[in-house]
């Protein structure tokens, strides 16, 4: 209940956080920019083109082009397990699983856990039950888990989250703090980099953890600075699979100068003559859907001679798409609550 006495100005002002008002209005305003030209980046003035994105490819077809999963993949990736075929491993542990007999539901029993301090068992001792809980066969192994989230319907009008956020997940019986990747849940052997993980949209997370069998559910929190927890996303493990080619683009952005018939003199996406040659391959498009490529450049200060399948209006704009694959950080945090004392993990 809320009260309806004023609160005197000074004392708001003590309770509200302005650094955290500022950077969440910028959130906000970026994430509006990124809906409204999506993918669009400015072409530096001081680095050339072609250094500024010496990591990314032209693709003449996003669906049907092939990507190498294996190709250039970070340290990190040393670190992780894969499977071979996990569907089929998921199938054989579960069928052993099922062979085991166990307490059912219902039963009373008595469990004996050896070499626990007595100040962490006093610690434990209140109204918070104590939960027990098996490893399967893996999932004491690290690897790469795609969830697909979801925003819950009474908190669809949230801000929106950025990717490589720290949040705090809990799947299945596991709660830890990762920086996921966001992408689009698609077919295909690729799948398009998201920047913000936008209001009433289905995303998929990649961030490395525990293996966990599907279909365990998930929860994502998002941790505030005073250490309160929100609910942000719900959802379920889609996969345990290093291989998600996550491909994140770029769109350079160029405006026609002059017009005749199908070819057209583009300015503005470059601003030497060196990136033009550079990035001659790659195939243009507008965003009324005609289709070209670069002729030549012309002069020395970024301009271009481009032709086109049909003519281009005054008000079209020119687009260069540029794709690199992008990966999840190593920022696994086994999410432990704080014990009391000067008890350490390692006598636990």
């Amino acid at each position: 209940v809320t009260s309806e006495a004023p609160i005197p100005a000074d004392k708001y002002d003590q309770e509200t956080n302005l650094i955290e008002e500022q950077e969440t209005l910028q959130k906000i305003r970026d994430a509006r920019i990124e809906q409204m030209f999506p993918d669009e980046v400015d072409t530096p003035l001081d680095t050339p083109a072609r250094v500024r994105f010496q990591k990314y490819r032209g693709l003449q077809s996003f669906r049907t082009c092939p990507w190498d999963p294996k190709e250039n993949l970070p340290s990190d990736y040393a670190r992780i397990f894969q499977f071979k075929n996990f569907d089929r491993t998921k199938r054989r542990v579960l069928k052993e699983l099922g062979d085991i007999s166990g307490a059912l539901p219902g039963w009373y029993i008595t469990v004996h856990v050896q070499k626990v301090p007595e100040a962490l068992f006093a610690a434990r001792l209140g109204s918070q039950p104590l939960i027990f809980y098996g490893l399967l066969p893996h999932e004491q192994k690290m690897s790469v888990l795609n969830m697909v989230l979801k925003r819950p319907i009474i908190l669809r009008f949230q801000d929106p989250i950025k990717s490589k956020e720290q949040l705090v997940f809990q799947c299945g019986y596991r709660r830890f703090r990762g920086s996921p990747i966001f992408s689009q849940h698609t077919n295909g052997n690729k799948h398009k980099y998201e920047r913000y993980y936008q209001n009433n949209t289905t995303i998929v997370a990649t961030v490395f953890g525990p293996i966990t069998f599907p279909s365990a559910s998930v929860l994502v929190f998002q941790e505030k600075k005073d250490g309160t927890q929100v609910l942000v996303a719900t959802g379920s493990l889609l996969s345990v699979n290093p291989d998600r080619v996550v491909v994140k683009r770029v769109v350079l952005s160029g405006h026609p100068f002059k017009i005749h018939k199908r070819t057209a003199v583009v300015r503005f996406m470059f601003f030497n003559r060196e990136d033009i040659e550079w990035f001659k391959p790659v195939e243009l498009h507008t965003k009324f859907g005609r289709r070209g490529n670069i002729k030549e450049p012309l002069g020395t200060h970024g301009h271009m001679k481009c032709i086109f399948e049909g003519q281009l209006m005054s008000q079209d704009t020119v687009l260069l798409n540029l794709y690199k694959r992008v990966f999840p950080k190593w920022t696994y945090d086994n999410y432990l609550q704080s014990i009391p004392g000067d008890i350490s993990m390692e006598t636990v």
